[in-house]
């Protein structure tokens, strides 16, 4: 009998050690994007520079949410290596934010008004970045031709996306000598092009 209870205690102290490595080894980071600022917190017992990692891991994901063709899953691994290169290894990355786990806000500021009535000059929107877009989704792209625009999805074709202005108004305008035509974009990109689906105006 005292054999057993003996075997028991060690198999006991065994698994508490066991259970115990695992826990001192758990390296989290918790990120949190409210659509502007990111906040991020890192949990760890490794001997590491964690306001450094902090600091580098926020300016990624700053970048990352300009980037259109990052997402959740480019982010995280982009993160992952980050820790590494801080000798923090496998880390379990948690990105939360105001639209909730796995969601990247981004606050755009609205300049000009090729999206009126529906959306204002100067006016601030809530963009959830993501590829899954529907015609009649307001999105914001990066396009070749234009740079960085807020425009409407009109029509999808494959991995092509038709965007057009909700401003219909022509106006005229004399530069330099020459009549001009001043109406609202309409121009194709690439779904991988698209930042983003406006979710709040």
């Amino acid at each position: 009998m005292a054999k057993k209870f003996i075997l028991a205690l060690i198999l006991l102290i065994l698994i508490t050690i066991a259970l115990g490595t695992i826990l001192l080894n758990d390296n989290t980071v918790n990120i949190y994007i409210d659509g502007e600022n990111v906040s991020v917190e890192t949990k760890t017992f490794d001997d590491i520079d964690s306001n450094s990692l902090n600091k580098a891991i926020c300016n990624y994901t700053l970048n990352a949410m300009n980037d259109t063709e990052s997402n959740v899953d480019t982010l995280k691994n982009g993160v992952t290596s980050i820790c590494r290169n801080y000798g923090l290894e496998d880390p379990e990355v948690n990105i939360d934010s105001s639209l909730g786990p796995n969601q990247i806000p981004i606050i755009v500021h609205i300049n000009g008004t090729s999206m009126m009535p529906t959306l204002q000059d100067g006016q601030t929107v809530l963009l959830n970045k993501t590829h899954d877009i529907e015609v009649g989704d307001i999105v914001v792209a990066e396009s070749d031709e234009y740079g960085g625009i807020i425009k409407r999805v009109d029509q999808i074709e494959g991995n092509e996306v038709h965007l057009i202005s909700d401003n219909k108004n022509i106006s005229y305008e004399y530069i330099n000598g020459v009549l001009y035509e001043i109406k609202g974009i309409t121009t194709w990109v690439g779904i991988s092009d698209i930042n983003g689906v406006v979710i709040d105006y």
